[in-house]
């Protein structure tokens, strides 16, 4: 059958036992599987998709989960890691070499940019940084040795919105792998490969788990060829993720798709809402028509999303005022979870960046990040008014 999203979300790949199957998948809480057979044993050391032999190299539950998020995002293959940054650099790793080049949007996630700089620093990696929806940007960046397009389907903090179809094109013509962060859309709101990713990469810490309470992260990728790479580099790194995690994760899944409906519905009113706040100098959504990605993410997401950031009036004293007079959000990190946080970007998030890389970002020192829980609308709206009354 051709299932949507949401019914895949809820069947997930589960292992056949002796003729049942369980409803849900089991944690298989083993460092490693014992074998009858050598061959068996050798073939699954040199291949992801072989017997299970140890867990670094694959585990039942872990592969649940690769299979689950693979069918979400339309993949061939996925690789789970410990965390987003695993994910992140596995990836980067991976596919690149001292001497090459990367073209990559800006704003980047701050760990994110982060990376880039010290490959730039320790192996001469250069970056060219790109408007994300410029694909005339990305044809003049290319040259022989560029090896990645990374883009972010919804940026952090601000919320810019890549043009993922004219981006990964311009990137085809040039021979380069277009790698796409999916964290803050999920694949219910947005799917990259179809619009011509070939690497799409998640913090499952964030949406897929949704609870705030497991570490976890996953690249999938369109070509089993490019997964099998990046498999091989991720197991020697120690990359890979640890089973009671994805267990956590794959229960999560299961009700992505309610919770992102919930969370893009509280963003609506909270965004529209402090738009018209006098408190406020702007809020970044591209929900809203004013949002300079708004065009763009009408016609690439299905909704548009649970984070958004917005720039109080009276800069950091304010916004420091703010953070510290709410009451049901929490003054938290992360995102994703079905309780609201507020963070301060240039002093969490993205505070690897200078001040040049702050205002190219367009992070300013009032700007506040919401991620947006599934609580009652009216009364995250009471505790917003009250804290910036």
């Amino acid at each position: 059958m051709t299932l949507r999203p949401e019914t895949r979300a809820v069947h997930l790949p589960r292992p056949e036992l002796n003729g049942s199957t369980p409803i849900t998948v089991p944690i298989y809480q083993t460092s490693g599987f014992a074998f009858d057979s050598p061959a068996v044993f050798a073939d699954g050391m040199g291949r992801p998709d072989g017997a299970f032999v140890y867990g670094r190299l694959s585990n039942p539950t872990v592969r649940a989960l690769e299979e689950a998020v693979t069918g979400l995002e339309g993949g061939q293959a996925a690789v789970a890691t410990g965390s987003g940054m695993g994910a992140i650099n596995s990836v980067l790793l991976a596919l690149l070499s001292p001497g090459d080049h990367v073209i990559a949007q800006r704003p980047l996630y701050g760990g994110t940019a982060h990376m880039l700089a010290d490959l730039t620093a320790r192996f001469g990696v250069e970056v060219t940084y790109v408007h994300e929806a410029d694909p005339a940007a990305v044809r003049e960046a290319a040259r022989p040795e560029t090896k990645l397009l990374y883009l972010e389907t919804i940026a952090n903090p601000m919320t810019q919105v890549a043009d993922l179809p004219g981006m990964a094109s311009a990137a085809r013509e040039a021979g380069v792998l277009t790698v796409v962060d999916n964290t803050f859309a999920s694949p219910i709101l947005c799917r990259p490969i179809e619009h011509g990713a070939d690497v799409v990469v998640h913090s499952t810490t964030k949406y897929l788990s949704g609870h705030t309470d497991v570490l976890g992260g996953v690249a999938v990728f369109a070509s089993a060829e490019l997964h099998r790479k990046v498999w091989s580099y991720a197991i020697e790194l120690g990359a890979t993720a640890d089973p009671f995690a994805a267990w956590l994760t794959l229960r999560g899944i299961q009700t992505l798709a309610l919770r992102m409906e919930r969370h893009c519905a509280n963003t609506r009113l909270l965004a529209t809402r402090l738009a018209e706040h006098p408190a406020v100098a702007a809020v970044h959504w591209p929900g809203l028509p004013a949002h300079p990605s708004y065009d763009v993410a009408a016609k690439l997401l299905t909704d548009f999303g649970g984070v958004f950031s917005f720039d109080l009036r009276g800069g950091r004293a304010a916004g420091e005022a703010f953070m510290s007079s709410v009451r049901l959000a929490l003054l938290a990190p992360s995102l994703g979870g079905v309780e609201t946080l507020i963070l301060h970007p240039a002093t969490t998030s993205h505070r690897s960046l200078d001040a040049a890389g702050l205002a190219a970002a367009g992070i300013g020192e009032g700007t506040v990040r919401v991620s947006v829980g599934i609580e009652h609308p009216e009364d995250l709206w009471a505790d917003f008014a009250q804290a910036l009354g």
